[in-house]
Protein backbone atom coordinates (compact mmCIF):
# COMPACT_ATOMS: atom_id res chain seq x y z
CA UNK A 1 0.00 0.00 0.00
CA UNK A 2 2.79 2.58 0.70
CA UNK A 3 6.32 2.54 -0.63
CA UNK A 4 7.94 3.37 2.79
CA UNK A 5 6.74 5.01 6.29
CA UNK A 6 8.14 7.53 8.11
CA UNK A 7 7.94 9.18 11.13
CA UNK A 8 8.05 13.36 11.59
CA UNK A 9 7.23 15.25 14.45
CA UNK A 10 5.65 18.41 13.55
CA UNK A 11 4.20 19.60 10.28
CA UNK A 12 0.50 20.01 8.76
CA UNK A 13 -0.68 16.27 7.88
CA UNK A 14 -2.82 16.04 4.36
CA UNK A 15 -5.19 13.59 6.81
CA UNK A 16 -6.29 13.37 10.17
CA UNK A 17 -7.43 9.85 11.58
CA UNK A 18 -10.08 10.32 14.18
CA UNK A 19 -11.07 6.98 16.39
CA UNK A 20 -14.75 7.34 16.91
CA UNK A 21 -16.57 4.77 19.30
CA UNK A 22 -19.66 3.19 18.29
CA UNK A 23 -22.94 5.73 19.86
CA UNK A 24 -20.20 8.24 21.36
CA UNK A 25 -20.41 10.90 18.39
CA UNK A 26 -16.87 13.17 18.20
CA UNK A 27 -14.90 12.76 21.68
CA UNK A 28 -13.44 16.29 23.29
CA UNK A 29 -9.94 16.11 21.65
CA UNK A 30 -11.91 15.60 18.10
CA UNK A 31 -14.42 18.51 19.02
CA UNK A 32 -11.22 21.02 18.91
CA UNK A 33 -10.40 19.67 15.66
CA UNK A 34 -13.60 20.52 13.85
CA UNK A 35 -12.98 23.89 13.44
CA UNK A 36 -15.92 24.04 10.91
CA UNK A 37 -18.74 21.42 11.85
CA UNK A 38 -17.36 19.36 8.89
CA UNK A 39 -16.65 16.68 11.21
CA UNK A 40 -19.93 16.50 13.46
CA UNK A 41 -21.62 16.70 10.11
CA UNK A 42 -19.79 13.43 8.71
CA UNK A 43 -21.06 11.84 11.84
CA UNK A 44 -24.48 11.63 11.18
CA UNK A 45 -24.20 10.37 7.79
CA UNK A 46 -24.89 6.93 6.97
CA UNK A 47 -21.71 5.34 6.74
CA UNK A 48 -20.78 6.92 9.92
CA UNK A 49 -21.72 3.94 12.05
CA UNK A 50 -19.14 3.26 14.64
CA UNK A 51 -18.24 -0.02 13.96
CA UNK A 52 -15.01 -1.37 13.91
CA UNK A 53 -13.29 -0.34 10.77
CA UNK A 54 -16.42 1.66 9.53
CA UNK A 55 -15.22 5.24 7.92
CA UNK A 56 -16.83 8.75 6.85
CA UNK A 57 -14.69 11.38 5.47
CA UNK A 58 -14.95 14.76 6.25
CA UNK A 59 -12.94 17.25 4.28
CA UNK A 60 -12.79 20.47 6.13
CA UNK A 61 -13.35 23.49 3.91
CA UNK A 62 -10.69 25.75 5.30
CA UNK A 63 -8.30 22.49 5.38
CA UNK A 64 -8.24 22.56 8.96
CA UNK A 65 -6.47 20.73 10.90
CA UNK A 66 -6.41 18.80 7.34
CA UNK A 67 -7.85 18.65 3.83
CA UNK A 68 -9.10 14.97 4.84
CA UNK A 69 -10.58 13.76 8.07
CA UNK A 70 -11.25 9.77 8.29
CA UNK A 71 -13.47 9.01 11.18
CA UNK A 72 -12.51 5.64 11.81
CA UNK A 73 -15.43 3.38 13.55
CA UNK A 74 -13.84 1.45 16.53
CA UNK A 75 -17.11 -0.54 17.72
CA UNK A 76 -18.08 -0.80 21.34
CA UNK A 77 -15.85 0.66 23.82
CA UNK A 78 -15.89 -2.12 26.20
CA UNK A 79 -15.11 -4.70 23.17
CA UNK A 80 -12.40 -2.39 21.82
CA UNK A 81 -9.15 -4.44 21.82
CA UNK A 82 -5.68 -3.57 19.99
CA UNK A 83 -6.12 -6.64 17.89
CA UNK A 84 -8.98 -4.74 16.77
CA UNK A 85 -7.54 -1.79 16.33
CA UNK A 86 -5.07 -3.02 14.26
CA UNK A 87 -7.62 -4.15 11.76
CA UNK A 88 -9.45 -0.76 11.88
CA UNK A 89 -6.00 1.21 11.85
CA UNK A 90 -5.88 -1.13 8.64
CA UNK A 91 -9.30 -0.01 7.19
CA UNK A 92 -8.12 3.60 7.29
CA UNK A 93 -4.89 2.79 5.65
CA UNK A 94 -6.32 1.30 2.55
CA UNK A 95 -8.57 4.65 2.33
CA UNK A 96 -5.51 6.91 3.04
CA UNK A 97 -3.10 4.44 0.30
CA UNK A 98 -6.03 5.34 -2.33
CA UNK A 99 -6.40 9.03 -1.94
CA UNK A 100 -2.62 9.24 -1.78
CA UNK A 101 -2.11 10.90 1.25
CA UNK A 102 0.89 11.62 1.58
CA UNK A 103 1.42 12.52 5.51
CA UNK A 104 -1.08 11.58 8.84
CA UNK A 105 -1.82 12.22 11.95
CA UNK A 106 -3.73 9.82 13.81
CA UNK A 107 -6.35 11.53 16.98
CA UNK A 108 -7.16 8.05 19.12
CA UNK A 109 -6.89 9.61 22.74
CA UNK A 110 -10.76 9.67 23.31
CA UNK A 111 -10.95 6.09 22.30
CA UNK A 112 -7.69 5.45 24.60
CA UNK A 113 -9.34 7.03 27.01
CA UNK A 114 -12.96 5.39 26.68
CA UNK A 115 -11.91 1.71 26.08
CA UNK A 116 -8.86 1.67 28.58
CA UNK A 117 -5.95 0.97 26.22
CA UNK A 118 -2.51 1.73 27.05
CA UNK A 119 -1.35 4.70 25.07
CA UNK A 120 2.07 2.57 24.06
CA UNK A 121 0.86 -0.31 22.99
CA UNK A 122 -1.80 1.65 21.19
CA UNK A 123 0.31 3.33 19.01
CA UNK A 124 2.90 0.16 18.54
CA UNK A 125 -0.21 -1.45 17.02
CA UNK A 126 -0.99 1.88 14.31
CA UNK A 127 2.72 0.99 13.61
CA UNK A 128 2.51 -2.69 12.81
CA UNK A 129 -1.02 -2.27 10.76
CA UNK A 130 0.55 0.52 8.70
CA UNK A 131 3.72 -1.29 8.23
CA UNK A 132 1.87 -4.95 7.41
CA UNK A 133 -0.34 -3.15 4.82
CA UNK A 134 2.58 -2.00 2.93
CA UNK A 135 4.11 -5.13 2.22
CA UNK A 136 4.23 -6.29 -1.34
CA UNK A 137 6.60 -8.97 -2.86
CA UNK A 138 6.88 -7.63 -6.57
CA UNK A 139 10.22 -8.76 -7.48
CA UNK A 140 8.61 -11.30 -9.83
CA UNK A 141 7.05 -8.86 -11.62
CA UNK A 142 8.18 -8.62 -15.90
CA UNK A 143 7.15 -6.85 -18.78
CA UNK A 144 3.33 -8.34 -18.93
CA UNK A 145 2.63 -6.45 -15.29
CA UNK A 146 5.03 -4.10 -13.81
CA UNK A 147 4.76 -2.73 -10.55
CA UNK A 148 2.41 -0.05 -9.96
CA UNK A 149 3.46 3.07 -7.68
CA UNK A 150 3.13 3.12 -3.95
CA UNK A 151 2.52 6.66 -2.09
CA UNK A 152 5.01 7.73 0.05
CA UNK A 153 3.32 8.17 3.89
CA UNK A 154 4.72 9.87 6.84
CA UNK A 155 3.28 10.07 10.25
CA UNK A 156 3.27 12.90 12.09
CA UNK A 157 3.19 12.47 15.96
CA UNK A 158 5.27 15.16 18.37
CA UNK A 159 5.06 13.10 21.82
CA UNK A 160 7.94 11.42 22.37
CA UNK A 161 7.19 8.38 23.75
CA UNK A 162 3.82 7.64 20.83
CA UNK A 163 6.87 7.96 18.22
CA UNK A 164 9.28 5.65 19.89
CA UNK A 165 6.02 3.06 19.84
CA UNK A 166 5.46 3.81 16.10
CA UNK A 167 9.04 2.66 15.29
CA UNK A 168 8.62 -0.44 17.65
CA UNK A 169 5.38 -1.49 15.73
CA UNK A 170 7.13 -0.47 12.30
CA UNK A 171 10.14 -2.59 13.20
CA UNK A 172 7.82 -5.21 14.27
CA UNK A 173 6.20 -5.19 11.38
CA UNK A 174 9.44 -5.02 8.97
CA UNK A 175 10.35 -8.58 10.58
CA UNK A 176 7.33 -10.04 9.68
CA UNK A 177 7.51 -8.66 6.12
CA UNK A 178 10.93 -9.90 5.44
CA UNK A 179 9.54 -13.64 6.77
CA UNK A 180 6.69 -12.67 4.31
CA UNK A 181 8.90 -12.51 1.36
CA UNK A 182 11.13 -14.90 1.80
CA UNK A 183 8.12 -17.11 2.13
CA UNK A 184 6.72 -15.62 -1.30
CA UNK A 185 9.93 -16.56 -3.15
CA UNK A 186 9.59 -19.30 -5.48
CA UNK A 187 11.15 -22.86 -5.02
CA UNK A 188 13.32 -22.06 -7.92
CA UNK A 189 15.01 -19.02 -6.52
CA UNK A 190 14.23 -19.82 -2.27
CA UNK A 191 16.46 -23.47 -1.94
CA UNK A 192 18.32 -24.01 1.12
CA UNK A 193 21.50 -22.35 -0.03
CA UNK A 194 19.49 -19.27 -0.95
CA UNK A 195 18.02 -19.21 2.52
CA UNK A 196 21.52 -19.34 4.19
CA UNK A 197 22.32 -16.32 1.36
CA UNK A 198 19.36 -14.63 2.70
CA UNK A 199 20.20 -15.42 6.34
CA UNK A 200 24.12 -14.24 6.16
CA UNK A 201 22.62 -10.54 4.71
CA UNK A 202 21.53 -10.40 8.34
CA UNK A 203 25.21 -10.38 9.56
CA UNK A 204 24.77 -6.08 9.20
CA UNK A 205 22.94 -6.22 12.22
CA UNK A 206 24.90 -7.66 14.02
CA UNK A 207 23.99 -11.05 14.03
CA UNK A 208 26.25 -13.79 13.67
CA UNK A 209 25.55 -16.61 10.35
CA UNK A 210 26.66 -20.07 9.90
CA UNK A 211 25.52 -22.96 8.31
CA UNK A 212 26.13 -26.96 8.87
CA UNK A 213 25.90 -28.71 5.30
CA UNK A 214 27.85 -31.34 3.69
CA UNK A 215 29.93 -34.24 5.15
CA UNK A 216 29.38 -31.65 8.02
CA UNK A 217 25.32 -33.01 8.50
CA UNK A 218 27.31 -36.76 9.11
CA UNK A 219 29.62 -35.49 11.11
CA UNK A 220 26.53 -34.26 13.37
CA UNK A 221 24.71 -37.08 13.01
CA UNK A 222 22.15 -35.10 11.37
CA UNK A 223 19.57 -37.88 9.99
CA UNK A 224 16.29 -36.08 9.41
CA UNK A 225 18.03 -33.69 7.04
CA UNK A 226 20.35 -36.26 5.10
CA UNK A 227 17.52 -38.33 4.30
CA UNK A 228 14.28 -35.89 3.76
CA UNK A 229 16.95 -33.72 1.35
CA UNK A 230 19.12 -36.58 -0.41
CA UNK A 231 16.94 -36.81 -3.35
CA UNK A 232 17.45 -33.07 -4.35
CA UNK A 233 20.14 -31.97 -6.23
CA UNK A 234 19.72 -28.72 -3.35
CA UNK A 235 21.55 -29.67 -0.31
CA UNK A 236 20.02 -29.38 2.85
CA UNK A 237 21.01 -26.69 5.52
CA UNK A 238 21.29 -26.82 9.28
CA UNK A 239 21.40 -22.23 9.63
CA UNK A 240 22.30 -21.19 12.55
CA UNK A 241 21.28 -17.60 13.76
CA UNK A 242 22.50 -15.83 16.88
CA UNK A 243 21.65 -12.77 18.49
CA UNK A 244 24.11 -12.39 21.59
CA UNK A 245 23.86 -8.50 23.28
CA UNK A 246 27.02 -7.77 24.40
CA UNK A 247 26.70 -7.19 28.04
CA UNK A 248 25.50 -10.64 27.92
CA UNK A 249 27.22 -13.12 30.54
CA UNK A 250 29.28 -15.66 28.77
CA UNK A 251 27.19 -17.91 30.96
CA UNK A 252 23.65 -16.91 29.75
CA UNK A 253 21.65 -19.05 28.18
CA UNK A 254 19.91 -18.75 25.21
CA UNK A 255 16.28 -18.87 23.58
CA UNK A 256 16.40 -21.15 20.96
CA UNK A 257 13.81 -20.73 18.04
CA UNK A 258 13.65 -23.67 15.90
CA UNK A 259 11.82 -23.20 12.44
CA UNK A 260 10.84 -25.78 9.99
CA UNK A 261 12.32 -25.08 6.82
CA UNK A 262 11.35 -27.04 3.58
CA UNK A 263 11.64 -24.97 0.65
CA UNK A 264 9.87 -27.55 -1.16
CA UNK A 265 7.34 -30.52 -0.08
CA UNK A 266 6.50 -32.67 -2.86
CA UNK A 267 5.79 -35.18 -0.22
CA UNK A 268 8.79 -37.00 -1.65
CA UNK A 269 7.62 -41.08 -2.28
CA UNK A 270 4.94 -40.36 -0.74
CA UNK A 271 3.95 -38.26 -3.29
CA UNK A 272 1.21 -35.28 -2.71
CA UNK A 273 -1.44 -35.93 -4.86
CA UNK A 274 -4.92 -34.11 -6.44
CA UNK A 275 -3.00 -30.45 -6.41
CA UNK A 276 -1.38 -31.26 -3.12
CA UNK A 277 1.38 -29.85 -4.10
CA UNK A 278 0.64 -26.43 -5.32
CA UNK A 279 1.48 -23.71 -2.30
CA UNK A 280 4.05 -25.91 -1.00
CA UNK A 281 6.75 -23.26 -1.28
CA UNK A 282 5.23 -21.95 1.85
CA UNK A 283 6.07 -25.10 3.14
CA UNK A 284 9.51 -22.95 4.93
CA UNK A 285 6.88 -20.54 6.94
CA UNK A 286 8.56 -21.93 9.93
CA UNK A 287 11.63 -21.30 9.24
CA UNK A 288 10.83 -17.74 7.74
CA UNK A 289 8.71 -16.54 10.92
CA UNK A 290 11.78 -17.30 12.57
CA UNK A 291 14.24 -15.28 10.51
CA UNK A 292 11.74 -12.41 10.33
CA UNK A 293 12.00 -12.66 13.61
CA UNK A 294 15.76 -12.57 14.60
CA UNK A 295 15.55 -9.27 11.75
CA UNK A 296 13.27 -7.49 14.39
CA UNK A 297 15.53 -8.62 17.45
CA UNK A 298 18.53 -7.55 16.28
CA UNK A 299 17.47 -4.17 14.54
CA UNK A 300 14.64 -2.74 17.05
CA UNK A 301 13.92 -5.54 20.37
CA UNK A 302 17.51 -5.57 21.13
CA UNK A 303 16.70 -7.49 24.04
CA UNK A 304 19.25 -8.75 26.85
CA UNK A 305 19.10 -12.27 26.34
CA UNK A 306 20.77 -14.06 23.38
CA UNK A 307 18.71 -16.08 21.50
CA UNK A 308 19.51 -18.41 18.69
CA UNK A 309 17.54 -19.38 15.75
CA UNK A 310 18.38 -23.00 14.29
CA UNK A 311 16.61 -22.99 10.34
CA UNK A 312 16.06 -26.74 9.82
CA UNK A 313 16.08 -26.15 5.56
CA UNK A 314 15.71 -28.74 2.86
CA UNK A 315 14.00 -29.97 -0.30
CA UNK A 316 11.76 -33.12 -0.21
CA UNK A 317 12.11 -34.13 -3.81
CA UNK A 318 11.63 -37.38 -5.62
CA UNK A 319 14.68 -39.46 -7.16
CA UNK A 320 16.22 -42.49 -7.02
CA UNK A 321 18.08 -41.59 -4.06
CA UNK A 322 15.19 -40.65 -2.25
CA UNK A 323 14.13 -41.89 1.18
CA UNK A 324 11.14 -44.47 1.33
CA UNK A 325 8.46 -45.87 3.71
CA UNK A 326 10.25 -48.39 5.51
CA UNK A 327 13.60 -46.38 6.31
CA UNK A 328 14.45 -46.84 9.73
CA UNK A 329 16.53 -43.67 11.00
CA UNK A 330 18.54 -43.78 14.19
CA UNK A 331 19.06 -39.57 15.56
CA UNK A 332 21.12 -37.85 16.84
CA UNK A 333 19.52 -38.75 20.73
CA UNK A 334 20.14 -42.16 19.63
CA UNK A 335 16.19 -42.66 18.85
CA UNK A 336 15.76 -44.54 16.22
CA UNK A 337 12.35 -43.66 13.96
CA UNK A 338 10.74 -46.19 11.00
CA UNK A 339 9.06 -43.99 7.90
CA UNK A 340 6.01 -44.69 7.30
CA UNK A 341 5.16 -41.32 5.50
CA UNK A 342 8.03 -39.62 3.52
CA UNK A 343 5.18 -36.40 3.42
CA UNK A 344 5.39 -36.45 7.49
CA UNK A 345 9.14 -35.02 6.88
CA UNK A 346 9.17 -31.53 8.92
CA UNK A 347 9.21 -33.61 12.02
CA UNK A 348 11.95 -35.29 10.91
CA UNK A 349 13.83 -32.33 9.91
CA UNK A 350 12.65 -30.52 13.05
CA UNK A 351 13.97 -33.60 15.11
CA UNK A 352 17.82 -32.60 14.10
CA UNK A 353 17.33 -29.05 15.24
CA UNK A 354 15.47 -29.92 19.06
CA UNK A 355 18.31 -32.47 19.68
CA UNK A 356 20.95 -30.02 18.03
CA UNK A 357 19.49 -27.48 20.92
CA UNK A 358 19.42 -29.65 23.68
CA UNK A 359 23.40 -30.89 22.76
CA UNK A 360 24.90 -27.45 21.26
CA UNK A 361 23.19 -24.37 22.59
CA UNK A 362 22.01 -25.36 26.61
CA UNK A 363 18.98 -23.14 25.86
CA UNK A 364 16.83 -21.74 28.62
CA UNK A 365 14.16 -22.63 26.62
CA UNK A 366 13.17 -23.81 22.85
CA UNK A 367 10.34 -22.57 21.00
CA UNK A 368 9.94 -24.48 17.44
CA UNK A 369 7.64 -23.32 15.15
CA UNK A 370 6.11 -25.18 12.09
CA UNK A 371 4.01 -25.57 9.04
CA UNK A 372 3.40 -29.20 10.72
CA UNK A 373 -0.30 -30.80 10.04
CA UNK A 374 -3.41 -30.52 8.16
CA UNK A 375 -4.84 -31.53 11.29
CA UNK A 376 -4.46 -28.30 13.16
CA UNK A 377 -6.29 -26.62 10.28
CA UNK A 378 -9.17 -28.78 11.18
CA UNK A 379 -8.96 -28.43 14.54
CA UNK A 380 -8.24 -24.13 15.08
CA UNK A 381 -9.09 -23.17 11.34
CA UNK A 382 -6.89 -20.19 10.30
CA UNK A 383 -8.05 -18.42 13.63
CA UNK A 384 -5.53 -20.17 16.13
CA UNK A 385 -2.34 -21.63 15.49
CA UNK A 386 -1.52 -24.92 17.59
CA UNK A 387 0.48 -24.74 20.90
CA UNK A 388 1.92 -27.25 22.74
CA UNK A 389 3.74 -26.44 25.75
CA UNK A 390 3.92 -28.34 29.02
CA UNK A 391 6.03 -25.85 30.93
CA UNK A 392 3.71 -23.07 33.24
CA UNK A 393 6.26 -20.69 32.81
CA UNK A 394 7.06 -20.99 28.95
CA UNK A 395 3.72 -21.63 27.94
CA UNK A 396 2.94 -17.96 30.05
CA UNK A 397 5.43 -16.03 28.40
CA UNK A 398 4.58 -17.46 24.99
CA UNK A 399 0.92 -16.36 25.74
CA UNK A 400 2.03 -13.29 26.43
CA UNK A 401 3.77 -12.53 23.79
CA UNK A 402 0.90 -13.93 21.48
CA UNK A 403 -1.42 -11.40 23.37
CA UNK A 404 0.93 -8.31 22.58
CA UNK A 405 1.20 -9.59 18.67
CA UNK A 406 -2.08 -10.39 18.38
CA UNK A 407 -0.38 -14.00 16.85
CA UNK A 408 -3.21 -16.07 18.69
CA UNK A 409 -2.59 -19.40 19.94
CA UNK A 410 -4.38 -22.26 21.26
CA UNK A 411 -3.41 -24.74 23.75
CA UNK A 412 -3.62 -27.97 22.70
CA UNK A 413 -3.00 -31.46 25.30
CA UNK A 414 -0.04 -33.90 24.88
CA UNK A 415 -0.18 -36.80 27.04
CA UNK A 416 1.51 -40.39 27.29
CA UNK A 417 -0.99 -41.71 25.43
CA UNK A 418 -0.20 -39.85 22.08
CA UNK A 419 3.10 -40.30 22.74
CA UNK A 420 2.81 -43.85 22.87
CA UNK A 421 0.90 -43.90 19.19
CA UNK A 422 3.90 -43.16 18.16
CA UNK A 423 5.91 -46.29 19.25
CA UNK A 424 7.34 -49.00 16.60
CA UNK A 425 7.05 -52.69 16.38
CA UNK A 426 10.46 -52.30 14.48
CA UNK A 427 11.90 -48.99 16.01
CA UNK A 428 11.62 -46.62 18.75
CA UNK A 429 9.04 -44.81 16.86
CA UNK A 430 7.17 -44.23 13.61
CA UNK A 431 7.30 -40.83 11.91
CA UNK A 432 3.15 -41.44 11.18
CA UNK A 433 0.49 -42.78 12.60
CA UNK A 434 -1.88 -44.32 9.39
CA UNK A 435 -5.01 -43.32 12.43
CA UNK A 436 -6.05 -40.14 11.76
CA UNK A 437 -6.77 -39.95 15.46
CA UNK A 438 -5.44 -36.76 16.95
CA UNK A 439 -3.82 -36.24 13.74
CA UNK A 440 -2.05 -32.48 15.02
CA UNK A 441 -1.23 -34.20 18.57
CA UNK A 442 0.89 -36.60 16.00
CA UNK A 443 3.48 -34.37 15.43
CA UNK A 444 3.93 -32.41 18.57
CA UNK A 445 4.13 -35.95 20.49
CA UNK A 446 6.75 -37.33 17.43
CA UNK A 447 8.72 -34.07 18.31
CA UNK A 448 8.61 -34.52 22.68
CA UNK A 449 10.85 -37.80 21.67
CA UNK A 450 14.18 -35.31 20.67
CA UNK A 451 13.77 -32.77 23.61
CA UNK A 452 15.45 -33.05 26.49
CA UNK A 453 12.97 -33.70 29.69
CA UNK A 454 14.72 -30.84 31.83
CA UNK A 455 14.55 -28.10 29.01
CA UNK A 456 11.05 -26.04 28.80
CA UNK A 457 9.50 -25.94 25.34
CA UNK A 458 7.16 -24.98 23.08
CA UNK A 459 5.88 -26.32 19.80
CA UNK A 460 3.88 -23.78 17.47
CA UNK A 461 1.64 -25.48 14.25
CA UNK A 462 1.07 -22.36 12.24
CA UNK A 463 0.03 -24.54 9.16
CA UNK A 464 -3.68 -22.65 9.61
CA UNK A 465 -2.43 -19.05 10.28
CA UNK A 466 0.66 -18.99 7.99
CA UNK A 467 -1.38 -17.23 4.86
CA UNK A 468 -4.60 -15.41 3.95
CA UNK A 469 -6.72 -16.63 1.13
CA UNK A 470 -7.59 -12.89 0.57
CA UNK A 471 -7.20 -9.28 2.25
CA UNK A 472 -7.75 -9.50 6.04
CA UNK A 473 -7.12 -6.64 8.37
CA UNK A 474 -3.64 -5.09 7.70
CA UNK A 475 -2.88 -8.90 5.56
CA UNK A 476 -3.26 -9.18 1.11
CA UNK A 477 -3.55 -12.49 0.19
CA UNK A 478 -0.69 -14.57 0.47
CA UNK A 479 1.60 -14.89 3.70
CA UNK A 480 1.28 -13.83 6.88
CA UNK A 481 4.49 -13.76 8.34
CA UNK A 482 3.08 -15.57 11.36
CA UNK A 483 5.22 -15.97 14.61
CA UNK A 484 7.87 -13.33 13.42
CA UNK A 485 6.12 -10.63 16.05
CA UNK A 486 5.41 -13.33 18.31
CA UNK A 487 9.08 -14.77 18.26
CA UNK A 488 10.51 -10.87 19.14
CA UNK A 489 7.96 -9.75 21.18
CA UNK A 490 8.87 -13.04 23.28
CA UNK A 491 12.36 -12.33 23.53
CA UNK A 492 11.27 -9.11 24.27
CA UNK A 493 10.08 -9.44 27.81
CA UNK A 494 11.66 -12.83 28.73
Amino acid sequence: MFDAISLKKTGQPQAIVVGVLKGKGLGTAAKKLDTDGSMAAATKRGEATGELGSIAAAFPGNNKPAGRVLLLGLGNAKDLTIDGLRNAIAAAGRQLSAASVSSVRFELDDAIASAKLDDNDTFAAVGESLGLLSWRCETFRGTANPPSAKPKLAIIEGKAARTKSLQLGLGLAEGANFARTLSQTPPNVATPAWMFGEAKKLTKHGLKVTAVKGEALKREKLEGLINVGKASENQPHLIRIEYRPAKAAKTAKPIVLVGKTMTYDSGGLSIKVGGGMVGMKRDKDGGCGVMGAMLAIAKTIKPKVPVVALLCSAENSISDEAYRPDDVLTFRNGVTVEVTNTDAEGRLVLADGLCWACDKEKPAAIVDVATLTGGVVVALGSTFAGMWCDDDKLRDKVQGASDASGERVWRLPLHKEYRDMMKSPIADIINSNPNRKAHPIQGAAFLSYFVDEKVPWCHLDIAGTHAVEGDDGPYIKGPTGFSARLLARLAENW
